[in-house]
């Protein structure tokens, strides 16, 4: 993935609670809402035990956007109440990136 840079990352860190609870359907509504946000890039999410997603935004107006949707707050609210027993965020510019292939 290369995105022109500057861009901001949204690093959500975090510990899930027992059992789904509606999770997984939730999670891939968001990301499909998420995608058709003004100003979205990009979105990686990895779990081992801990809990790792990061979505890329153009802008931190973007973020705010996204974070004031409706549904997305709804999402929220219920990770709060039903899905993770704690979590993080950060936001971030990145002004430079590299990466290894073989």
């Amino acid at each position: 993935m290369e995105l022109k840079k500057p861009y901001y990352a949204v690093i959500f860190t975090n510990k899930r609670t027992e059992g789904d609870n509606g999770y997984a359907e939730m999670a891939i509504t968001m990301e499909s809402l998420a995608r058709k946000q003004d100003g979205f890039l990009d979105f990686e999410t990895a779990r081992d035990g801990l809990g790792i997603a990061i979505s890329y935004w153009q802008s931190l107006e973007a973020i705010s956007n996204w974070k004031a949707n409706v549904d997305h707050q709804v999402a929220q609210t219920k990770g709060k109440t039903a899905w993770y027993s704690w979590y993080k965020v950060r936001i971030c510019r990145v002004e430079r990136e590299y990466e290894f292939t073989i």
